[in-house]
């Protein structure tokens, strides 16, 4: 462990004052690898307090592999990027090299991030959350749970448990606060065709964490949000993401628990819906959502099912 990684690990673990000399004598080095140790971890973002009688750590914004390993349960492999074209593909390449499973790939930028139908979205630099995780069940095709609407729950409840809010969801990936969208969710599935079975499933998602309001395309400004949308952040992106798949774990445990808070969450359902099928336009209220994931409109003539890999909602009212 270099020197910066041990004094960042001993000021975290203190939380409070500790003099330079006291860092040195406790780690064995002088007093200047200590300050250079301080400067390189400022370089990197850390917030440390320079104070007469030492130096005392500050929560920071910066996304830490170790901290969200140490702090998810079950145990998994986390791995943090500083920029990727698509924290999907590196998930999938991992597969390709054979990598244990779980395994969560987390991104302080995304270069190239779509969502549903390969649609981009807006990402910005230590302002968002962009991750996948790897896994490998190992339940028959017929027997998955929904993934997407599971982790769809997970993260509005770690978001409302985090900020003290309440976050909605709409059918059937984005999460959605004060009406704008902070979040997307892109589940897919890697499978055995010989056997039908699952051999990997990957659950990616954005999430807009600290992006000023002022920052957003024009386009997105009255659709999009961030958690923080003043740019001033009260809680970290690690905590954040711990609390996601801690959440997500204890309902993939649970997974007769999660549907009933998809459709408590869901601002879709009793709302007029307008989707295209088949180069038709339909206009209808939403009523329901099945065990399976569909969408249920009734049209006033007659009951459609949609499915969420061939219908996307283009208006809720």
């Amino acid at each position: 462990m270099a020197t910066k990684e041990k004094v960042l690990a001993f000021l975290k673990a203190e939380n409070a004052v500790l003099s330079g000399e006291a860092l040195a004598q406790e780690l064995g080095v002088s007093r200047t690898a200590i300050w250079k140790a301080i400067k390189e971890l400022e370089k990197k973002g850390y917030q440390i307090q320079h104070l007469g009688n030492g130096y005392r750590y500050r929560p920071s914004d910066i996304l830490d592999a170790k901290e969200i390993q140490e702090n998810i349960y079950p145990p998994m492999k986390v791995s943090v990027l500083e920029t990727s074209a698509s924290t999907m593909k590196d998930a999938q390449l991992a597969v390709v090299e054979g990598k244990k499973t779980p395994l969560l790939i987390v991104a302080d930028m995304q270069e190239a991030p779509h969502g549903r139908f390969n649609r981009p979205f807006f990402a910005a630099k230590q302002q968002g959350i962009y991750m996948s995780l790897l896994l490998e069940p190992k339940e028959q095709l017929q027997e998955l749970p929904q993934y997407t609407l599971l982790m769809a729950v997970a993260v509005a409840e770690a978001i409302d448990e985090l900020l003290g809010v309440d976050s909605q969801i709409k059918w059937v990936n984005d999460i959605y606060l004060n009406h704008k969208k902070v979040a997307g969710i892109l589940s897919e599935a890697m499978t055995d065709i010989e056997t039908n079975s699952l051999k990997h499933i990957i659950i990616g998602m954005g999430i807009n964490f600290s992006i000023p309001q002022e920052n957003y395309p024009a386009a997105l400004q009255e659709k999009a949000t961030s958690l923080f949308p003043t740019g001033e952040a009260s809680a970290t992106r690690n905590q954040l993401i711990v609390l996601i798949w801690n959440r997500f774990f204890e309902l993939l445990a649970e997974p007769s628990t999660y549907l009933a808070s998809y459709r408590k969450k869901s601002f879709v359902l009793g709302k007029k819906v307008t989707f295209k099928r088949k180069d038709r336009t339909y206009l209808g209220t939403a009523v329901a959502i099945t065990d399976t994931g569909e969408l249920v409109v009734d049209l006033g003539n007659e009951h459609l099912s949609l499915s969420s890999g061939e219908i996307s909602l283009s208006s809720i009212q």
